[in-house]
């Protein structure tokens, strides 16, 4: 699942001295959305320029955007770019890239306008990876529909301007209303009036309008916002916002004080999967949001799984990068990005935490833990061992380091789980990796960032010598890390043991039936039933299940001996098979707590 990087927005108050800058049209750009008049598909953008003191001005949509760590050029779903003076007249404009607008006479320059595709139209299923653009930081504009507003998709900048105020109004339908953490200045409801202070500040708050469907809930003085797009109405935020608030309120108790935002939004647009839909699946963070891109046809149980899984990993991102960052992410250039070195702080810490909140917090036990951690050792093995992650983050956007980028939440989260065991083991469990980012959101913050070849030094002088080693061997440094020797430090080794084996593997079939994966190897319970892959199950024991109610079938429910019928397709008649359930068991590998002598130290780890 792509999860990434965010550049930081600093987050201020719509202060009175903040709207008088605002009124000044001299020093502020102010941008308009049409979502009512939808133009083949297209939304027309107007933009109103500050004051223009040179003859020449660029005003360019960005190649790429924080936490995507592709070129997606944005610019390229641009049309009929016009350059207007006051008496409506067209200015001379140059297209010198993709992304970028030269405009002459800029001095005269009154607005400019153009339409916006959208990129959901441009995915394709299966589409090779960096081609499509990844679709929670893409754009949907549906008219009377639905209209997925990441900024960065419909407005651009002035060249050396970015630090100026935006004024964003958006017109819309009366029944749309728009989902965001912004806060609408205007009482309208066919209006909304938005004010930031920055560039950075207004891509970094995406809006999704759509029909009405949101829930609120406070979390430790965040309050948190559930909005949902369901195309078919099947889904509603009152169905996940139970699973949201016990997961979003163990996670806020588990970072105790650090707090850099005070309210967040959870923009879930669900896609039908179809033509002309979005096709990417995961999670894109803000500082104070994260867009979500889901299929509309999963179970109910399967997607708020997946939800648990990427809102817990994007809501921490307000720890690092939101509060603790490096100047490249500070001021982050969009068309011609610098990137920091310190992607395994930024995403592998946050992936660790996204992980071992849910063991600390009693969401999940020991042994679910260990599994996971485990996994992330296997995956981490299909990537290049030796290569220095500080130099893979710093190149992560040009091979061959980019094709290792999603090793940041494998080897990622496993730095960050060895550097907590030294932190405990050195300070006999009083202190952990938690500490270390609350002392570092103290050193630095939302408003200072820190120079990147500085951190390791500070975080050493925060710690203890040995975890500047550490970084040094095996972040910097090319040497693999042996996490058998971290692990026996809290007592964890590895043990055989035997576990229940599969009984079905399901998969969807083409027209959304439940179907015994074509190619799974028989199992003693399809063996003692004569099923085979490719077999489309109806009923079971006389209930018919379906995509639909798939989570009501739990084969693990299900006891050695029982008798059971199972209705079929195959080959495009329907039989009945019955039987008794035969189950199988397997030995494997896995991580456990052996060493007693460690407990208490293993036990401060995952539970203090």
């Amino acid at each position: 699942m792509k999860r990434s990087i965010y550049s930081l927005v600093l987050l201020c108050s719509i202060m009175s001295s903040v709207n008088a800058q605002l009124k000044n049209t001299s020093s502020n750009v102010k941008v308009a959305i049409d979502l009512l008049n939808v133009k083949e598909d297209k939304v027309i953008v107007t933009v109103c320029p500050p004051k223009i003191t040179s003859n020449v001005v660029l005003y360019q949509l960005p190649k790429i955007v924080p936490g995507t760590y592709s070129f997606d050029n944005y610019g390229k779903f641009i049309e009929e770019f016009k350059a207007l003076d006051t008496k409506g007249s067209e200015l001379p404009v140059t297209k010198s890239d993709d992304n970028t607008w030269s405009i002459s006479n800029a001095k005269h320059l009154s607005k400019i306008t153009y339409l916006v595709n959208d990129t959901y139209d441009t995915e394709k299923v299966g589409g090779i990876a960096g081609e499509d653009v990844f679709s929670p930081a893409g754009t949907n504009i549906d008219a009377g529909k639905n209209f997925m507003l990441n900024t960065h998709g419909f407005v651009g900048y002035f060249q050396d301007k970015k630090d100026l105020p935006y004024q964003l109004t958006i017109t819309h339908p009366e029944t749309l209303w728009g989902a965001t953490s912004m806060i609408d200045t205007d009482a309208s409801t066919t209006k909304d009036v938005f004010y930031t202070t920055r560039y950075a500040e207004l891509i970094e708050n995406p809006i999704m309008y759509a029909k009405q469907d949101y829930t609120t809930f406070n979390v430790n003085g965040i309050d948190i916002q559930i909005a949902v797009y369901s195309p078919s109405g099947k889904v509603t935020a009152e169905s996940i916002t139970s699973e949201m608030k016990k997961m979003m309120t163990a996670q806020k108790t588990f970072l105790g004080s650090i707090n850099s935002t005070k309210k967040y939004t959870v923009l879930l647009y669900l896609s039908s999967m179809e033509t002309g839909d979005a096709k990417g699946t995961g999670g894109l963070e803000h500082p104070t949001a994260t867009t979500v891109v889901l299929p509309e046809m999963l179970p109910l149980d399967e997607l708020q799984g997946l939800m648990k899984d990427i809102v817990s990993h994007e809501f921490f991102h307000i720890v690092t990068p939101l509060t603790i960052h490096s100047n490249e992410i500070q001021y982050f250039d969009y068309n011609s990005p610098k990137m920091s070195q310190h992607l395994w702080m930024y995403e592998g810490v946050t992936e660790y935490f996204a992980n071992l909140f849910q063991v600390n917090q009693g969401l999940i036990d020991e042994s679910e833990f260990y599994k996971r951690m485990a996994e992330k050792i296997k995956q981490s093995k299909s990537f290049v061992d030796t290569m220095s992650f500080t130099t893979m983050s710093a190149n992560v956007l040009k091979s061959p380091y980019k094709e290792q980028y999603t090793n940041v939440y494998q080897k990622g989260a496993l730095i960050a789980m060895c550097i907590d065991i030294i932190m405990r083991e050195k300070s006999n469990g009083e202190r952990g990796i938690l500490n270390l980012m609350q002392q570092l959101s103290k050193e630095y913050g939302v408003h200072k960032a820190f120079n990147d070849d500085e951190l390791f030094a500070k975080i050493t002088s925060l710690t203890y010598p040995e975890v500047g080693d550490f970084l040094r061997t095996y972040v910097s440094g090319s040497t693999p890390i042996n996490y058998e020797a971290y692990f026996a430090k809290v007592g964890v080794a590895k043990a055989i043991v035997k576990v229940r084996d599969k009984n079905l593997q399901l998969s969807v079939g083409s027209e959304k039936e439940l179907m015994i994966n074509p190619d799974s190897e028989p199992t003693a319970f399809m063996k003692a039933l004569d099923l085979k892959g490719g077999d489309i199950i109806t009923a079971i024991n006389g209930t018919k299940y379906n995509l639909d109610n798939i989570s009501d079938l739990k084969s693990g429910d299900w006891k050695d001996g029982e008798p059971i019928s199972i209705t079929i397709k195959r080959e495009g008649k329907e039989q009945t098979l019955s039987g008794k359930i035969k189950i199988s068991f397997k030995e494997i590998e896995v991580l456990k707590a052996l060493d007693a002598s460690k407990f208490s130290l293993k036990n401060a780890w995952l539970k203090k």
